[in-house]
């Protein structure tokens, strides 16, 4: 038997009939820039977290970098952070020309340790962002009563949560601004890169929606006066096919980015979003058949918050031999995945900011000991079973 961490050619295969119909209605539309589908899924998916505003972007890198920008963070502000997630969170910050500080995480969750917020917070402090690592909400209570005591900005990191929940809420309601990614190994995922930013602050997504396309046309209108409290002269909009032709987008009133979600895409993820509970109900299922089957092992299974629902994005075990162990499982056909090698306060690239081995011994520990199998909606009990079977094999 082969396993692959995720196999997304059987989720293909599970919605190719309608997958394939959307697409070749777009095809044959013509209509690949910002048309009805891209609308459609911006409404869908406010409809489905109960928010009033989204704005569909390239991908979820985009979503942080603009959504930052339209916060108001600029060069010099500080965005307290963690270390232990992917590169773009702490990437983005650095981006818009920001400093990420990062706070270590708790050992349990593998988030933000809320309880050494408050020890990094400075007069440059503007926000907080927090990762919903693997798919499990990070303590967004105690994130909000910090950031309301501090007056500061929230941005939640989804990109791995879509669909999980805190306290019967879902993930990305609770912050100021959210961010996914729609990468295609996510949880909602489509066939390409695709992001999106959502929020309840008009004042945000009116500049959100700007700058995702050169800060032009009628959107980077509004957002330029929102900004300077001017008015400006009306501009023509097209009515038609935007993909051919539209004059508004040659009035560009702020220095913005080229980050859309193509049409193609969103069809896609249309189809997907009516499925994503089902999926993620399943990921849940296989999360407590793990459990189960691996209790009698010496790894460290995930932990599961009281009041959230985690959606299981990656599932993650620790082992003091993982090396070892991977090989194993390698040498078994299992593939596995190690999430994260290098903390980001260690990273290279952030090797300016002066961190050095010890600053955040728990992302440090974790680093050297987490790791994934398998984890997506298709598996079968005989795949689990196999999984499970190898890694007791392990000594």
């Amino acid at each position: 038997m082969e396993l692959q961490l995720i196999d997304l050619q059987k989720q293909y295969e599970a919605i190719k009939n309608d997958v394939e119909k959307n697409i070749i209605e777009v095809l044959s539309s013509a209509r690949y820039i910002m048309g009805d589908n891209v609308k459609c899924f911006e409404n869908e998916f406010c409809e489905y977290l109960g928010v009033k505003h989204a704005i569909s972007v390239g991908n979820g890198t985009d979503a942080l970098v603009i959504a930052l920008k339209a916060m108001g963070i600029k060069p010099g502000d500080e965005v307290i952070t963690t270390p232990f997630t992917f590169f773009a969170t702490a990437e983005t910050i650095a981006a818009v020309g920001a400093v990420p500080v990062f706070v270590d995480v708790d050992l349990r969750t593998f988030n933000i340790d809320v309880n050494k917020i408050e020890e990094k917070i400075t007069n440059r402090t503007k926000a907080i962002a927090p990762v919903h690592i693997f798919g499990q909400s990070a303590d967004m209570d105690k994130i909000n009563e910090i950031a309301k005591k501090h007056n500061l900005l929230v941005i939640e990191d989804a990109c791995q949560a879509i669909g999980a929940e805190y306290k019967g809420k879902k993930i990305g309601t609770l912050g100021d601004v959210a961010c996914f990614s729609f990468f295609p190994t996510k949880n909602l995922g489509c066939a390409g890169d695709g992001g999106i930013i959502v929020t309840n602050n008009d004042k945000i997504a009116k500049i959100a929606k700007g700058l995702r396309t050169h800060g032009s046309g009628v959107a980077g209108k509004e957002a330029y006066e929102l900004l300077t409290g001017t008015k400006e002269e009306d501009i023509e909009q097209s009515t038609s096919n935007e993909t051919v032709y539209n004059p508004a987008k040659y009035y560009n009133y702020m220095i913005g980015y080229n980050s859309r979600l193509d049409e193609l895409q969103a069809a896609i993820l249309r189809i997907k979003l009516r499925e994503i509970d089902k999926w993620n109900n399943l990921r849940a299922e296989h999360a407590a058949y793990y459990n189960k089957g691996l209790k009698d092992t010496e790894l460290i299974k995930p932990y599961r918050l009281e009041d959230t629902k985690h959606v299981y994005h990656m599932y993650i075990l620790q082992s003091e031999k993982r090396s070892e162990l991977l090989k194993h499982l390698g040498e078994n056909k299992i593939a596995t995945g190690v999430y994260y090698p290098v903390p980001l306060h260690l990273q290279k690239a952030f090797k300016n900011l002066g961190y050095k081995l010890g600053d955040m011994p728990n992302a440090e520990y974790l680093s050297q000991r987490t790791f994934a199998i398998p984890m997506y909606p298709e598996l079968t009990k005989e795949q689990q079973d196999y999984v499970i079977e190898k890694v007791k094999e392990f000594k």
